[in-house]
Order: structure tokens, then C-alpha cells, then sequence
């Protein structure tokens, strides 16, 4: 009768073995992301020519100087206040209803093309002249349009601050 087996030893494959499977593997995973690789190249391309590659690799190498840069112009209370001030409009441009904004914003590049084509002019506007144009519906939909949006610039929204009062200058 055959004796029992005790130990199984594995088969390793020798490092020859190993490298071209290892290389297969490589191979395999090229083909699968070709279309992802060749545009990898091609934006690495663009990039060196327009010398972000340069740019990147300079900053690497010189890390701990540009790192000091960055920190003693960070330390200068100018762009301390400036960095503040960015992040605060950041964070109001955040709360924007950018749906609501779009009719308004239309109608400002309307009026910016109409006082660009009318250019600059010597005619006075009089008193007589201004309650003259609230009877022209383009001129008392702008007015009511611009008491409705003072109205809005008028309302408490103390609550609203993220400043906790204080002034951010």
C-alpha cells in the first residue's frame, strides 16, 4: 500500500516563469485600457508643451524652497485678509440660486448692449424727462424691477452671516 501524503509542496515557478507571466499581465492590461492610456499620453503631451511638465517637475525638485515661499507670502496679512475674503464669497456664491439670477443677469446684458450701442451722449435727462420714461413699460419694468431687488438688499439677514458680526476686514 502507498503511503499517505503529508506534505504538499507548491510549485513555484522560476523567476523566468514568473518575469513573462508578469509581462503578460502588463500586456493584458495595456489592451484592456488602450483607449484610457492613449489619452493619458496625449494630455501628458499637452502638458509638457504648454511647460506644465517643467513647471511640475521644478517644483519638485526645489519643494522645500517653494513651500518657504508660499509660507512667508501666506504670513503677510494682505493676503491673509485676501484668502478670508475668498473663501466668504465662496461660500456666499455657494447659496446663489443661479436659476433665479439667469432672467436678471439677461436683461443687465441687455441693457449693457443698449448703453453700448447708444455710446456716450450730451443730452441732459431732466426731472420732466425721467417721469416722462416711468410711462414707457420697458423703462417702469426696469424701476419695479430694481425697488423689488433694493427691497431684497434692505432685509434683515444677520442670521444668514457665517462673520458672526464681526467685519471681515
Amino acid at each position: 500500500m502507498a503511503e499517505k501524503i503529508q506534505h504538499i509542496k507548491k510549485q513555484e515557478p522560476s523567476e523566468e516563469e514568473q518575469r513573462a507571466q508578469d509581462l503578460r499581465d502588463i500586456e493584458d492590461a495595456l489592451i484592456d485600457n488602450k483607449e484610457v492610456i492613449l489619452k493619458s499620453l496625449s494630455t501628458l503631451k499637452h502638458a509638457d508643451d504648454r511647460g506644465v511638465i517643467s513647471l511640475l517637475h521644478g517644483l519638485f525638485a526645489d519643494g522645500d524652497k517653494v513651500l518657504q515661499v508660499l509660507a512667508e507670502t501666506m504670513n503677510n496679512e494682505e493676503n491673509t485678509k485676501a484668502i478670508r475674503h475668498l473663501l466668504l464669497l465662496m461660500g456666499v456664491a455657494g447659496k446663489l440660486d443661479v436659476e433665479k439670477m439667469e432672467p436678471l443677469l439677461l436683461k443687465v446684458n441687455e441693457g449693457l448692449r443698449r448703453v453700448g450701442e447708444a455710446g456716450d451722449t450730451e443730452e441732459k435727462t431732466g426731472y420732466v424727462d425721467l417721469v416722462k420714461s416711468l410711462k414707457d413699460p420697458e423703462v417702469n419694468r426696469a424701476v419695479t424691477l430694481l425697488l423689488t431687488f433694493l427691497k431684497g438688499m434692505g432685509q434683515e439677514t444677520e442670521q444668514d452671516m457665517k462673520t458672526g458680526g464681526e467685519s471681515p476686514d
